[in-house]
This record gives structure tokens, C-alpha cells and sequence, in this order.
């Protein structure tokens, strides 16, 4: 599994299609994807959006990414950084942000490699 991370808006999904040679037509988007859909594809494009359905639809995401890495281990999986600005006042918001970058820790944990793309420009932060 490969994490692409990043802030909104920063090039991350035109990084990976180029880095990984995957198609844009196949790829995913955390947005409106199902778990299926999810657990089958190469590249999901915001990930965080998919945390983000998750809670809203009170599902439990405790096992998410051992059910990623079980089911699909050669995923790309593109995230915005979300712990980088202003502590949001809503509760909600402020668990969405923890929930979403302590998924984020375990995904880099797991991962093989990690890339931040600031600018259209990725640095691999972690290679194993």
C-alpha cells in the first residue's frame, strides 16, 4: 500500500497518476465510492472524504485499514492533510480531524511508501 498526502488542491492526484501509471478512469473517489469499489481499486482519490461518510453514517472505522490491507494491499490511497490549520469549534469536526489522522498513522505505518506532494511536488517520507 502506497499514502499519498498533502494539502487541498496541491496536485496529488495528477503526482500519483504519473507515479503510478494508473488511468484516470480508474480511479475512485472517497467522496462516492463504495467499500467494494473501495476494497477493489488501485487509487482512491480523497480518502478523508471516505472517513468523513463513515462517521456521519455512524460505522465503526476501528478495522479500516486492516480490512484495506487485507482486501486490496497494492492500493494508492490520496488524503488531505487535515491537522495542519485552525482547531475546528464543532465537535464534530474536531473528531472527524483526530479520527482521520490517526487513520492516516496507521496507513503510514503499514505503508510501503509514503510521498507528501506540496505544489505538484512529491518527497517520498517514508520508503521501506
Amino acid at each position: 500500500m502506497w499514502l499519498i498526502s498533502g494539502g487541498a488542491f496541491q496536485g496529488k492526484l495528477d503526482y500519483a497518476l504519473r507515479i503510478f501509471g494508473v488511468e484516470e478512469n480508474l480511479v475512485v473517489d472517497g467522496m462516492t465510492c463504495s467499500m467494494d469499489e473501495l476494497l477493489k481499486t488501485r487509487l482512491v482519490n480523497h480518502f478523508h472524504l471516505w472517513i468523513d461518510r463513515m462517521l456521519k453514517e455512524k460505522q465503526d472505522v476501528k478495522d479500516l485499514v486492516e480490512q484495506i490491507l487485507r482486501a486490496n494491499p497494492h492500493i494508492v490511497i490520496l488524503v488531505d492533510e487535515l491537522g495542519c490549520g485552525i482547531v475546528p469549534i464543532e465537535p464534530y469536526d474536531r473528531n472527524y480531524r483526530e479520527v482521520t489522522g490517526r487513520i492516516c498513522c496507521q496507513l503510514a505505518s503499514s505503508a510501503q511508501e509514503v510521498h507528501r506532494v506540496i505544489c505538484g511536488i512529491g518527497t517520498v517520507i517514508k520508503h521501506a
